[in-house]
């Protein structure tokens, strides 16, 4: 991956992997396009036990976001399993951090979307995002779901929303990724980086 690309910043938070593998595929669509890159990056857990940190570098996977990720990337896609019907606390904690972002604008006219995997196929998908979507909103980003041109969306009796790819991971957190619900996380990545270069090219314009 060259520096000088524009880049997608791929930012999850993933107990079991299913949400990793998502952010993977979605990195795959994103890399599809010519002109930008895909940049993964995690956020480290949270606990209720004030004296529990966790190890500054990831044993495995991405490695931890900064916020400089964030104020350089030309696109956003957050990506969470579902805890209750909300975003998880990890990732929630990582954004609440963002104010110095948001009263510069930094994140103001790029493109974002979300994506989320849950145990059950009602386990709270289309809130998850939605609780996702609203801090992008606050930070003045154009969200982008899945339009119904992916037909996977009519057809896929696993995860896919018009919210943004999901996956339905089973209550052990151990079923793979359907093909249908791999070609819909792609595609939202395809779909996030034409955007990120088109946005771009107007925010430099103006």
């Amino acid at each position: 991956m060259s520096d000088s690309l524009p880049y997608v910043l791929i930012l999850y938070y993933s107990r079991h992997g299913a949400t990793r593998a998502m952010a993977e595929q979605l990195a795959a669509g994103v890399e599809s396009c010519s002109g930008v890159a895909a940049r993964l990056r995690t956020v480290p857990a949270v606990s209720t036990t004030c004296e529990a940190v966790e190890p500054a570098i990831p044993a495995e996977g991405a490695i931890h976001a900064e916020l400089d990720d964030l104020r350089h990337c030309s696109a956003l896609a957050l990506g969470s399993p579902t805890r209750f019907g909300n975003m998880a606390a990890p990732l929630k904690y990582f954004i609440d951090a963002t104010s110095g972002l948001w009263i510069n604008g930094a994140l103001t006219d790029k493109p974002a979307t979300a994506f989320t995997s849950t145990s059950s196929l009602h386990g709270g998908q289309e809130t998850t995002l939605i609780s996702m979507l609203l801090p992008l909103l606050h930070h003045g980003m154009v969200y982008a779901g899945l339009p119904y041109r992916e037909t996977e969306l009519m057809e896929t009796t696993g995860g896919g929303t018009p919210y943004g790819a999901s996956h339905v991971a089973g209550q052990r957190s151990d079923q793979p990724l359907t093909e249908s619900e791999r070609r819909l996380a792609r595609a939202q990545g395809e779909r996030l980086a034409r955007l990120a270069l088109a946005l771009r090219s107007l925010r430099e314009a103006s």
